[in-house]
């Protein structure tokens, strides 16, 4: 049996904390690693317990998530823990915020633990974790704060087909929803979607959507 998923948990709730923690721990597969109250700190103990996912509150004191999370995992750090972000509905800017800082993925507070759990085991794998409907809110609220691409429109080294992918996942769909939109199998839309992500050099569909506006590929 391979070792549980380290988790660290960010919180400046102690009681939210202590919820998630007691979830975590309650499967096989997961472990908690160590718990915090503010950015700081879970930038330190990051760094010390090399946790597989860090499950990050957007604000919190002393530091708050998004800086936490470009800390760990933006632009140029060397070791990049993978960050999911919680939040709430209102917290929308934050969440867009905290993306583009690094973070794989984000989830509502008020997720049901299953999805809380199946956040956390999608980003270990390397994947982003992006809720559709909560997608398509974000995305299309700030999709003015993401400047196009300087210079004009650009070729985008992508078949057709590639860029229609590419659109729907930019539209906030997930692969089941593309499957059904193309008449294509499930399987076939991760294919495209792995190509798209690897001939564009993006780390993931957050990346992917942030990209599609810059080109001028959605509106």
């Amino acid at each position: 049996m391979s070792a549980p998923l380290r988790v660290l948990v960010c919180d400046d709730h102690a009681l939210i904390r202590a919820g998630l923690s007691t979830i975590i721990d309650a499967q096989p597969d997961l472990a908690v690693a160590g718990e915090c109250g503010d950015g700081r700190t879970a930038v330190e103990l990051a760094g010390r317990l090399r946790p597989d996912v860090v499950v990050m509150d957007v604000r919190m004191p002393v530091l708050d998530g998004i800086e936490a999370t470009r800390l760990l995992a933006g632009a140029g750090v060397e070791h990049p823990v993978k960050v999911l972000v919680v939040t709430t509905f209102n917290l929308d800017e934050y969440v867009y915020e905290a993306l583009r800082a690094g973070a794989s993925g984000f989830l509502l507070k008020e997720a049901p633990p299953d999805r809380l759990l199946h956040g956390i085991r999608t980003v270990a794998t390397g994947a982003a974790l992006l809720d559709p409907e909560v997608t398509r809110r974000l995305v299309g609220r700030f999709a003015a704060r993401i400047r196009p691409a300087e210079g004009g429109p650009q070729a985008v080294p992508l078949t057709p087909r590639e860029l229609q992918v590419l659109r729907l996942i930019a539209d906030g769909l997930s692969n089941s929803e593309i499957a059904a939109r193309l008449v294509i199998s499930h399987e076939t839309v991760k294919t495209f979607v792995s190509r798209i992500l690897t001939k564009l050099d993006l780390r993931d569909r957050v990346q992917a959507v942030v990209y599609a506006y810059r080109h001028s590929l959605v509106s």
